[in-house]
């Protein structure tokens, strides 16, 4: 009887869907109870996956931030992918067949690093910072991009996972896009740091705090000094 389920199943299924069965048995293992075995979601526990796409697929498989391992509704955090590279491609194609945005081709040797910081500070540093370190938003926690490769920041860019706005190519075009990989790639994963102290990376702002601080501290030591001399 389960096996005839599974095969009524099956041929309900859109050809293209049914099309990719490694892919579709393992989603069927490892992601059915949440978005239900026809991908048409769990009300209340995961969404509709028609439509969602390649793109948000392999951005949550890739990250580690699905299967989801906390409470519905809570934003889902990077982690160790759950699966092999191989049954991530194959539950991509699965859940791509389904229909949605295709995986976004990124190639950040195309872009103008200047272009790129522009954009960044236009569209991401609002969240991110503008040194990519990761911030606090009212509801979220924007992640730090130190280790986000150029195809995950562009999935994030046009899915716009969580709460993060999505962006479509009149709003961020293709050269800007790869313009802002190359910027992450660039700045945030591998910054100069030529001359000076880079305290964590925290940005501009807390580490002129941080610096107007210690020079506050030695002032005070070398005019303690100065007062102690000046008494004896």
């Amino acid at each position: 009887m389960r096996r005839l389920a599974l095969l009524a199943l099956v041929l309900a299924l859109p050809a293209t869907a049914a099309a990719e069965p490694n892919g579709r048995q393992l989603f069927v293992d490892g992601c059915a109870s949440c978005h239900g075995f026809d991908a048409r979601g769990v009300p209340g526990v995961g969404p509709d996956l028609h439509g969602a796409g390649a793109a948000a697929a392999d951005f949550y498989l890739s990250t580690g931030r699905m299967p989801l391992d906390v409470a519905t509704g809570e934003q889902p955090l990077r982690g160790r992918p759950a699966y092999p590279p191989d049954e991530i491609r194959a539950l991509v194609r699965y859940v791509g067949s389904l229909g949605g945005p295709k995986i976004p081709q990124v190639q950040p040797k195309r872009g103008d690093l200047s272009e790129g910081q522009h954009a960044f500070a236009s569209y991401c540093a609002g969240c991110h910072q503008i040194l990519g370190q990761g911030g606090v938003v009212t509801g979220a926690v924007p992640p730090a991009l130190t280790e986000t490769s150029p195809t995950q920041l562009a999935e994030a860019v046009r899915v716009g996972p969580y709460l993060m706005p999505a962006f479509d190519e009149r709003q961020i075009d293709r050269r800007t896009l790869d313009s802002i990989a190359l910027y992450v790639q660039e700045v945030v994963q591998d910054p100069p740091d030529r001359g000076g102290w880079p305290i964590g990376h925290i940005g501009p702002i807390p580490e002129g705090m941080v610096a107007w601080l210690l020079a506050g501290g030695v002032l005070l030591l070398v005019a303690r000094v100065i007062g102690e001399r000046m008494q004896r």
